[in-house]
């Protein structure tokens, strides 16, 4: 093949993509996707690169994508730096008072820095930390006494975020809660995604992870099931199929799916543009969970 056969080769091969996404885009018009940004992704410079620059298309193709994070990684080296140890409980980071106030100091760097990466981008992009708005109302986890400064969610300040999510611009939500007694709490990012997406009724909720999605065997990428229901997760869960780190997320998502999310989706945020690959493709690459 000519090199001028191979140019008119790969152009006919982009077009084909582009009419592939059409339908996505008509039906997902200002529509509002909540996406739980995490793992790889929100520590590999590459990889955060290729999410955010998803993100950002999203915002100009007209959906209306809100990001809520955690920052895990960080705050662990944070703690390792003044030399505090790192204690988790039932998948819960022990959080005394000492801890909680390095958590918000960090998630609110996190926060700041995300903003200014979307921005770098071209996108626009609203802060959403506990230093400049209190977006998640908690109450101490009911194993607080072990736990420390851990929360439970009460309320999403629903109408902040809403004014938030103009067009084009993506807000930014940090996973720190303000409790009735002014004391803040961490909080589940998973958890608070989910609670996100319930409250501002977004039709999909996205968690990006590092494993392909939800698989037979945990080992065996090619096990991968590409959509699931409610159900069928309860069901793996009991047979531990579903197990670890995976089932706080697929709970996150079942929660949204009963409080009225259309659609769930776990993805590998490791794969270049593996948010685009889900929404706009035929087939997706990860885990789709629904109702029925």
């Amino acid at each position: 093949m000519t090199e001028i056969g191979r140019i008119m080769e790969e152009a006919i091969r982009k077009s084909a993509v582009l009419i592939e996404a059409l339908p996505y885009i008509k039906a997902y018009a200002n529509k509002t996707f909540v996406i739980k940004y995490g793992g790889s992704a929100l520590i590999d410079p590459e990889i955060k690169k290729g999410v955010l620059q998803d993100i950002v298309f999203m915002s100009y193709v007209g959906i209306r994508p809100i990001l809520v994070h955690g920052g895990g990684p960080f705050i662990n080296q944070e703690l390792k730096k003044r030399g505090i140890g790192v204690e988790f409980h039932e998948g819960l980071r022990v959080t005394p008072k000492e801890t909680m106030e390095i958590v918000n100091s960090v998630l609110s760097d996190v926060n700041r820095s995300i903003a200014a990466d979307i921005k770098a981008i071209g996108g626009r992009a609203i802060s959403l930390n506990a230093d400049i708005k209190d977006i998640i109302k908690t109450r101490p986890h009911a194993n607080s006494e072990k736990l420390g400064f851990v929360g439970e969610i009460d309320k999403i300040e629903v109408e902040t975020i809403k004014k938030s999510s103009r067009p084009r611009s993506v807000p930014v939500v940090s996973s720190i809660g303000l409790g009735a007694d002014g004391e803040y709490y961490n909080v589940n990012a998973d958890e608070a995604s989910s609670e996100v997406s319930v409250a501002v009724k977004a039709v999909k909720l996205v968690l990006l992870t590092d494993v392909k999605g939800i698989m037979k065997n945990k080992d065996d990428e090619s096990t991968l099931i590409p959509t699931i229901t409610m159900n069928e997760t309860e069901k793996l869960i009991g047979e531990g199929v579903i197990q670890g780190g995976m089932i706080p997320k697929v709970k996150a998502c079942t929660k949204a799916l009963a409080g009225g999310v259309s659609k769930t989706h776990i993805v590998d945020g490791r794969i270049p543009h593996s948010l685009l690959l889900e929404i706009f493709t035929d087939k997706g690459i990860g885990t789709e969970i629904v109702k029925q």
